[in-house]
């Protein structure tokens, strides 16, 4: 493995040192909760387009999407055609429900539904959920920086963690956009130097590169199979794609938290339909650099699906360029993991601790809890990727990251479904639904692919609610 250069360590130091201090500098004159947490209310639809984006693909995608190309195909793809029609859903059913509110987090709308035990048993399950899933992102963001400095990977987590947990802390959501935006077109740049390396590494360039991986069945896009247990296959592409991206962009407070503060529900549907088209883009380009590598390395077998990108970056490209692409690493990183902080420590004090307190209109208190519950999630953060590292052998971050969310994300939907299509249940038979939800998922591990997980729990939660609802009213 070579060694960085003084220039790669001159571009990521200066790097990591510049986003951090322009994020922590986003965050002047903050003043209330509101500011704090969702930008006043005043953030462009374009520059939450980016964020969006950035903060469900990041470092899974940057690290692991390449991963999953190398040992199998581009069947991934399947799941991007399903993702985009999931985001009309949303855009169309659940977005004006939200701006109508005035809501300050996506469980809102249960309370205002159901009653204040919905919403925080629901935010308390999107809690869980995102701390054991973004402790994944975590651990996968160390792998490079273990790579390149020598240190062991629980060094490598408090690092990152704590560079992150600078600038969320002082910078706020406002920050979090402004910076993921900057970090987005930074580690897709850096995708496509890479790109251009392999092209001009493997003997005959990119037609020798897709030649040999056609006759491989590399390229395979499609797969029609009805297999249960086929995790990328069409049909569990399209409608579990669908359904996972309804809850994951319709119920979870870490992309709903930046739908709110766009100007007005037109510009959150603009932004939330535009990641789609992104998404979809960004997958095609980081599943071509898995393929690539594949060529380069001959199908060389690596203990860590993540490790491999990581491991061309830091041994086989350019003195220079090597820093800016780790830079990009480090890009992909930090926007998911301020993310998943900011959105946290959000559900943290409007859900809970304000309402609890008897403070939900002390807009300055919520300011200073919510910094407070910043630094708290950030420490939960960073233990959880530690406690990951023994179970990450021989596994990609992506799929395990999208497997725990994918858990609790159908029971989520479910519930939501019945506050704005039925006004059947009450607060008690939501609870129900969406515990039976998650029950019946995790009953299922192991036994179908974890696209077909938030269907399954969403049509669980949703009929038990019904027939719970409809058994109290003929009582």
């Amino acid at each position: 493995m070579g060694d960085l250069s003084t220039l790669d360590m001159a571009v990521l130091a200066c790097y990591l040192a510049g986003i951090t201090a322009w994020g922590a500098w986003l965050g002047r004159g903050y003043s209330t909760g509101s500011d704090y947490f969702l930008g006043s209310r005043n953030l462009p639809w374009a520059a939450v387009l980016l964020s969006v984006v950035a903060t469900e693909t990041s470092t899974l995608t940057f690290l692991s999407i390449p991963g999953v190309a190398y040992s199998g195909s581009l069947v991934f793809l399947q799941v991007a055609a399903g993702y985009c029609a999931g985001r009309i859903a949303v855009a169309l059913l659940f977005l004006p429900a939200y701006f109508r509110g005035e809501l300050t987090t996506a469980y809102g709308l249960l309370e205002a539904r159901f009653g204040a035990g919905t919403r925080r048993f629901a935010s308390a399950t999107f809690m869980a959920t995102r701390l054991m899933a973004d402790s994944v992102r975590l651990f996968a963001t160390a792998i490079p920086l273990a790579l390149i400095t020598g240190w062991p990977y629980p060094a490598s987590i408090v690092a990152i963690g704590v560079l992150t947990m600078v600038y969320t802390y002082f910078g706020g959501l406002r920050a979090v956009v402004w910076v993921d935006s900057v970090q987005m077109l930074l580690y897709l740049f850096g995708a496509a130097v890479a790109l251009a390396v392999i092209g001009g590494s493997v003997p005959g360039g990119w037609s020798e590169v897709l030649g040999s991986a056609a006759v491989a069945g590399k390229l395979q896009v499609l797969d029609l199979s009805w297999d249960l247990g086929t995790s990328y296959t069409l049909w569990a592409g399209l409608i579990g794609g669908c359904v996972f991206s309804m809850a994951s962009h319709g119920a979870d407070q870490l992309i709903v938290q930046r739908l709110l503060a766009c100007r007005s529900v037109r510009d959150s549907q603009a932004a939330l339909v535009g990641s789609g088209l992104a998404v979809a883009a960004q997958f095609l380009v980081f599943l071509l650099v898995g393929i690539g590598l594949w060529a380069f390395y001959a199908g060389q077998t690596f203990e860590r699906p993540d490790e491999i990108f990581a491991r061309f970056i830091v041994s086989e490209l350019p003195r220079g360029i090597r820093g800016l692409l780790i830079a990009g690493v480090f890009a992909a990183a930090m926007s998911s993991l301020s993310s998943s902080i900011n959105s946290l420590a959000s559900s943290s004090a409007y859900d809970f601790w304000a309402p609890l307190a008897g403070w939900d209109q002390d807009d300055r208190r919520l300011l200073r809890a919510g910094r407070v519950f910043t630094l708290g999630w950030s420490l939960l953060l960073v233990a959880g990727a530690v406690a990951f590292i023994p179970l990450s052998r021989g596994t990609s971050a992506v799929e395990v990251a999208l497997g725990i969310a994918a858990v609790v994300y159908g029971g989520l939907l479910g519930a939501f479904a019945l506050g704005v299509s039925t006004a059947l249940p009450g607060q008690r038979a939501a609870v129900l639904g969406i515990a039976a939800g998650v029950a019946a998922v995790a009953s299922l591990q192991g036994s179908v692919s974890w696209l077909w997980y938030v269907p399954i729990g969403s049509v669980v939660t949703f009929g038990t609610g019904c027939v719970l609802g409809f058994a109290k009213k003929r009582a």
